[in-house]
Parts: C-alpha cells; sequence; structure tokens
C-alpha cells in the first residue's frame, strides 16, 4: 500500500510559477513509474507528465511542453512538478499517481494509487 500527499498548489497570477510535491510513503517508492495527471471542473482526468521509475525518462502533454517540468528523489520519496509560465487553462485540481506494473504511466487505466489532489488557480 502506498499514499500520495500532494502539496504545493495555490493561487498565482498568469505567467507566474508553483512547485508541486507529491510525498509517498513506503520503502518502495523507486519501485513507482510516477505520474502528474489534472481536472478541471466539469472536465475529464487528463495526463500532464510523467516520469520513469530512475528518473532517466519523462513525459509530457503538448500543451505544458517547454513549461513543466516532472521530476523526482527515490531517496525523499516524491515526486516534484515545476510549472512555469502558468496560463489560465492550467486552472485544475492537479493529482499525482502511481504505477508499480508500467515503466510509464499513459493515462488513468490501470493506475495503482491517486494522491487526494492539490488546487492550481491561475488567474489572468
Amino acid at each position: 500500500q502506498v499514499q500520495l500527499v500532494e502539496s504545493g498548489g495555490g493561487l498565482v497570477q498568469a505567467g507566474g510559477s508553483l512547485r508541486l510535491s507529491c510525498a509517498a510513503s513506503g520503502r518502495t517508492f523507486s519501485s513507482y513509474a510516477m505520474a502528474w495527471f489534472r481536472q478541471a471542473p466539469g472536465k475529464e482526468r487528463d495526463f500532464v507528465a510523467a516520469i520513469t521509475r530512475s528518473g532517466g525518462s519523462t513525459y509530457y502533454t503538448d500543451s505544458v511542453k517547454g513549461r513543466f517540468t516532472i521530476s523526482r528523489d527515490n531517496a525523499k520519496n516524491t515526486v516534484y512538478l515545476q510549472m512555469n509560465s502558468l496560463k489560465p487553462e492550467d486552472t485544475a485540481v492537479y493529482y499525482c499517481a502511481a504505477d508499480r506494473t508500467t515503466a510509464r504511466i499513459t493515462g488513468v487505466m490501470g493506475v495503482d494509487y491517486w494522491g487526494q489532489g492539490t488546487q492550481v488557480t491561475v488567474s489572468s
């Protein structure tokens, strides 16, 4: 069992930055592929970024490429999402996800664990 706790969300003006953190319980964090998703009101939960177990490979949805960076620190059991040049359309609840059975998380199907979410609001 893995528990994921997100933090770092908040209200920011367009063009600003935030760094989200997701702290994982347990001693097997490095065994999990990790990812960030987001869900805006009335919309589906969408993939944002993913990182492999070692952190050697990262993947992004097109709308955040060049602005967001996913990283992980396996010694601290934490995955991060650095978000720069934020836009109002980035407003959503951001969720951390973990999956032990895949090398790369690509979608919501098959995710083993979810965090509770953290709200990010970008004002124009």
